[in-house]
């Protein structure tokens, strides 16, 4: 197997270390086989495909740890009246009936397919997918499988089942993670599952245990939502007299094979029991604003030692943009500039991310680690050093500064241009199942 070595200006490998000049890394089918400075590796490989990329910095690629790929469909959809008004009427009036219950297979197909191509302009290449479409199954997952595996990411891919519709098309939902997670688990590459169901509310206590047996019986993770308003707290102190993250402690669910999203409206009290079960949290900072749910204490979360992974949640998907919201909105909310620094926050971009889904080894860029990197354009206005390179970086890089994106070893963009797609079809394709959509 032929081994390519690409040589950066910098080599960011570890976001938790500085970054190194003069500095590359060796590729050998899905895997990096070696870093170290420029001459050292020609000396290593000297008959290796020489990709010269002194004008980048090299970067691990980055883990989207919440999306939902059919919220393109929604964007810019026409509203019958006023825009609803609180997270309930959101679900209620708007996202549950006008979006997620008229879901096809054909509408799930073609938005996945433009999902991929924002991830990989965005230089996403392992995403957790959310799909909750409760009147397209069985068989939602694996359409979209298909779409992920043609592009070449690194998906993890779960329906979101929940009671809301019946106690059967709950279970119906469960049974089609289950059948997904055999698939992949007996087919191997770069697609797998987990357990998913909806919240609180919307899933009883026995439907939300039979989840977790279901998980741990397959090895699984199981994800949820969790407080994304104010309306859970209300209603589970309404019904069952404690806050979520108490009823699901109560539960005896919760632990290290867990991940949750959200978490806006969480408390002291509650950041400390999902710290000591081990729990992840993906924080997505764009689409909470959008629905009122409030700005996640982020910075308090990563002090109790929580691992918080970051998700464009299917709403703004250039995941730079979510990495400023994610590093700006908590100094607004503490009034402290000194909160929230860039390398902390790229370091939930990329190994915090690849942690919560349970790839322990991708995130930093590593002999025996998945070649899973980016080519970020260095021409900045002023220069870059060690010292300044992940504010640079965060606050002034763009998709369109991304020269190169590679998952498992494959180029999915090289020289800018993705690679063996026709972005025009694909943007066609979803433009016409939007306007399906909207007709209904």
């Amino acid at each position: 197997m032929s081994v390519t070595l690409i040589l950066g200006q910098m080599l960011w490998a570890d976001t938790t270390q500085p970054p190194l000049p003069d500095w590359g890394a060796a590729v050998e089918g899905d895997r990096v086989v070696a870093t170290a400075p420029h001459a050292d590796l020609r000396a290593r490989f000297p008959t290796a495909t020489l990709v010269e990329a002194t004008d980048c910095v090299i970067t691990p690629a980055f883990v989207n740890a919440h999306h939902h790929t059919y919220g393109v469909l929604a964007h810019g959809i026409p509203l019958e009246e006023e825009a609803p008004a609180g997270f309930w009427p959101f679900l209620e009036e708007f996202w549950w009936p006008r979006v997620e219950d008229r879901l096809t297979h054909e509408l799930i197909a073609a938005a996945a397919d433009w999902a991929c191509l924002e991830m990989v302009r965005s230089g996403i290449t392992t995403f957790y997918d959310c799909l909750e479409a409760p009147y397209a199954i069985p068989g939602a997952l694996e359409v979209e499988a298909e779409v992920v595996r043609r592009w070449g990411l690194r998906g993890v891919l779960s329906f979101e089942a929940t009671e809301r519709v019946s106690a059967e098309n709950g279970e119906a939902g469960l049974r089609e993670n289950v059948a997904f997670i055999d698939t992949c688990q007996a087919r191997g590459g770069l697609v797998s599952g987990l357990i998913c169901f909806h919240t609180t509310f919307t899933c009883s206590a026995d439907f939300i245990r039979r989840a977790f047996t279901l998980a741990a019986e397959r090895g699984a993770k199981v994800h949820l939502h969790l407080s994304e308003g104010t309306y859970e707290t209300e209603y589970c102190l309404a019904h069952f007299g404690v806050r979520p993250v108490v009823y699901y402690d109560r539960l005896g669910v919760l632990g290290p094979h867990v991940l949750v999203s959200q978490c806006v409206q969480v408390d002291a009290d509650e950041i400390a029991i999902l710290a000591r079960r081990g729990v992840h949290v993906s924080h997505q900072p764009l689409s909470n604003c959008e629905v009122g749910g409030g700005f996640a204490p982020v910075p308090e979360m990563l002090e109790a030692g929580i691992n918080v992974a970051l998700g464009s949640d299917g709403y703004v998907n250039n995941f730079l943009e979510v990495m400023r919201a994610a590093a700006l909105m908590p100094k607004a909310r503490l009034l402290d500039p000194g909160v929230m620094p860039a390398d902390a926050v790229w370091t939930m971009a990329t190994q915090n991310g690849a942690r919560a889904l349970g790839f322990n080894n991708l995130g930093t860029l590593a002999p025996g680690h998945p070649a899973d990197l980016l080519l970020i354009a260095a021409d900045l206005p002023t220069p870059l050093a060690s010292h300044n390179l992940a504010d640079q970086l965060l606050l002034w890089r763009n998709p369109q500064h991304l020269r190169g994106v590679m998952c498992a070893g494959r180029w999915l963009l090289r020289t800018g241009e993705i690679v063996g797609v026709d972005e025009e079809e694909v943007q066609a394709r979803i433009c016409e199942a939007a306007a399906r959509l909207w007709q209904k």
